[in-house]
């Protein structure tokens, strides 16, 4: 009886222990401005809802955005990647975004300014962190314009604490920002 009840106890643990290393990122975040390198990034507060499951990852983003400086130039101010609506979801803006965790690329459409626009969706599990890829491109002035955004996200210890290491590339150059979320 000795001997069962000690399986079932070595079993659970590790069962609890690969969970603990995949990464559970689900429930609700809210961004810890003051500890966070928002890199160019107008956020006064931002909301993550996660909703993680075996085969998928559903990324929800609620986002209020600084007012710009007085002097600031119209249409984005220079930044790589342009104005405003950019909220997580790897540089969509606000809405929800689904990934699978299964290892293969999707595609969805979003609203472009010269309308629907294609986005190569792709999330890799590693140890206990998460990498996000997005890429998409449209037609500028200048011919096809491809943006990729690149997250990794890694939870502390306790699970309380979110940081997301985001890279975003343009044709302007590459902006990197480090996001830190307070599980709330």
């Amino acid at each position: 009886m000795r001997k069962i009840m000690f399986f079932a106890v070595v079993s659970c643990l590790f069962v609890t222990a690969a969970q603990a290393q995949k990464g559970d990122f689900s429930g609700t975040w809210k961004l810890d401005t003051a500890n966070s390198k928002l890199s160019g990034m107008p956020i006064e507060s931002m909301t993550m809802t996660v909703e993680q499951s075996s085969g998928e990852l559903a990324v929800t983003t609620v986002t209020k955005r600084a007012a710009p400086p007085a002097d600031a130039p119209a249409g984005g101010g220079g930044r790589p990647g342009g104005g405003g609506g950019r909220g997580m979801g790897s540089g969509m803006g606000d809405g929800k975004t689904v990934y699978s965790l299964e290892g293969k690329e999707t595609t969805i459409e979003v609203d472009g300014p010269n309308g629907k626009m294609p986005v190569k969706l792709k999330a890799a599990r590693d140890a206990g962190s998460l990498k996000l890829s997005s890429s998409r491109s449209l037609a500028g002035p200048m011919g096809e314009i491809t943006i990729t955004t690149v997250e990794k996200w890694t939870l502390s210890a306790d699970g309380t604490k979110l940081t997301v290491e985001r890279e975003q590339s343009t044709p302007r150059g590459a902006m990197t920002s480090t996001l830190v979320f307070n599980k709330g």
